[in-house]
């Protein structure tokens, strides 16, 4: 049997960071501001977008054909499409990306759910907080190269400036495409607004958790789920304190909530040498902040569709999800051989939430049956979100 006041506080504690601007009226419908409709449910506070970049039907409906657009690259073999693949909710099935020149990178590509929500963006850096910002770095990044704009320019840029292009862009910015571009029109600023438009437009919340929880419907989750739930959220488990809220993340701001929560943990995923340290070509938010402090330390990704995200971990070292629940039930990672090694249950800079815990053959099975219940399966066939064909 369901315990229902368990259910009951579980639906209370999920709905908490949203009390103060939320108020539940059964199914929602989408959500009108500044003349866009945000897929949301009723009540859901809305993403904070940049004064100088509100959202628009047509710059999403832009920034959708951008997205899929193998000219943003310089030697045109890729787009950003490429290692965000909508079926893998927007992230990749390899341990690292590899980029348009083929050199391999040092880091998952990262699911694009809800990240008009995300606070912070990348895996390691608290001085990205906008989705405008965070684009330059696989648009120009040269160390490593993605799309390899960095000196190519105008020959990039030549390709958006065809006729239908152009009528795209004026579409889409009709107050200062002509005005401040003259007769350039596109140009790269206005490509990455597109960009970030469509990105943000990537709203996630129609999973069977969703109509449990907010939709009110307890036929939407099996008894297993609830259970998985039930422990998802105990202060045994403790799993809540880093993949808290609506959006399963630390890494969460909205129009209600302006606060960072510097949602960034050493999990003890290594202790390279027994030193408290991460491999040195990618030691986290110590990278950019120089504090010894956070050494290790990364963005705690949003669980949402975690079931199609695989593999994990900000370096894609672990395999599976029931490989994630055994790292985390061990309370960090014991490498016992390779230059890596060292037992990460012993760094001393590990977040204190990571203390480990006992799970049944029953409730493991519970857990995950919940982490799949957070899987929105209209989300990765949506049409608008698709590949225009």
């Amino acid at each position: 049997m369901i315990n229902l006041n368990m259910a009951t506080s579980i639906r209370l504690l999920c709905l908490f960071p949203l009390l103060t601007a939320l108020l539940l009226t059964g199914c929602g419908k989408s959500r009108e501001t500044e003349g866009y409709q945000w897929p949301i449910i009723d009540g859901f506070p809305k993403p904070q977008v940049p004064a100088d970049n509100l959202m628009s039907a047509e710059k999403v409906s832009l920034g959708r054909i951008l997205f899929y657009d193998q000219n943003l690259s310089a030697n045109q073999t890729q787009s950003c499409g490429s290692c965000h693949l909508q079926e893998y909710a927007f992230a990749e099935p390899l341990m690292t990306s590899v980029g348009s020149t083929g050199e391999s990178h040092r880091r998952n590509a990262p699911a694009l759910v809800n990240i008009a929500y995300n606070k912070t963006l990348t895996w390691a850096h608290d001085g990205l907080t906008t989705i405008e910002h965070q684009l330059l770095l696989p648009m120009f990044s040269e160390s490593p190269v993605e799309l390899g704009i960095t000196n190519h320019e105008q020959e990039v840029l030549a390709r958006f400036q065809t006729p239908a292009y152009r009528a795209l862009f004026r579409q889409a910015f009709p107050e200062n495409f002509s005005v401040i571009f003259g007769s350039e029109g596109v140009s790269f600023e206005l490509i990455t607004k597109a960009l970030a438009s469509f990105v943000r437009s990537l709203i996630s919340l129609d999973s069977p958790f969703d109509h449990y929880a907010y939709w009110r419907d307890d036929s939407a989750m099996p008894e297993e789920a609830i259970r998985g739930m039930n422990l998802f959220f105990s202060e045994r488990l403790e799993c809540h304190h880093c993949h808290g809220g609506f959006n399963f993340t630390q890494s969460t701001g909205h129009e209600q909530q302006l606060i960072d929560r510097r949602p960034f943990h050493n999990t003890g995923l290594y202790n390279v040498n027994g030193a408290s340290a991460y491999p040195g070509e990618d030691n986290g938010l110590a990278e950019i902040s120089t504090l010894a402090a956070d050494n290790g330390r990364f963005r705690a990704p949003t669980l949402r569709n975690i079931a199609v995200t695989a593999p994990y971990m900000h370096d894609g070292s672990i395999k599976t999800l029931d490989q994630v629940l055994d790292f985390y039930a061990d309370g960090g990672r014991n490498i016992t051989q390779g230059p890596h090694r060292g037992d990460g249950r012993r760094n001393t800079l590990k977040s204190p939430f990571m203390k480990g815990f006992t799970l049944t053959a029953s409730e493991r099975h519970d857990l995950l049956a919940f982490l799949h219940s957070l899987t929105d399966k209209s989300f990765l066939t949506a049409p608008e979100h698709a590949a225009p064909e």
